[in-house]
């Protein structure tokens, strides 16, 4: 089922603008198809593909990184280890960076209990004795 822009972008999460960013970044593994009009037709591929991105975006893989999967994807087989190791390198700093998070979660979940417990004991202060 081809997509308009609008609908791909409202089926990915992106604008229309960083729909058009990708494809003129190169980002893209093939040509978007175009309508008679000459209107862009996404395809279920292209939405899986762009989906991909924005995994590999959200979890902060640079965009040289990016675009360098891209054309390793596209140059097809034979480049199975280069992805492999790109991969490989990005899950590392994943890893890192959910460490760093859990990290500051724990912090912040530290202060919420320093926090709840003076307030529960001013709650207990407060409470009309009979």
């Amino acid at each position: 089922m081809p997509y308009s822009i609008a609908e791909a972008a409202d089926a990915t999460g992106l604008t229309p603008d960083t729909l058009r960013y990708y494809e003129r970044d190169g980002l893209m593994l093939r040509p978007v198809g175009r309508s008679a009009t000459g209107h862009r037709r996404y395809t279920d591929s292209d939405l899986g593909w762009i989906n991909l991105l924005n995994c590999l975006r959200g979890t902060g893989m640079p965009i040289r990184d990016v675009r360098r999967y891209a054309e390793l994807v596209r140059l097809g087989d034979g480049t199975e280890q280069s992805r492999l190791d790109l991969l490989r390198a990005h899950r590392v700093q994943v890893l890192a960076q959910l460490a760093e998070v859990q990290e500051h979660l724990g912090a912040i979940d530290r202060k919420i209990g320093i926090y709840s417990s003076k307030v529960d004991a001013l709650d207990l202060e407060r409470t009309p004795t009979a």
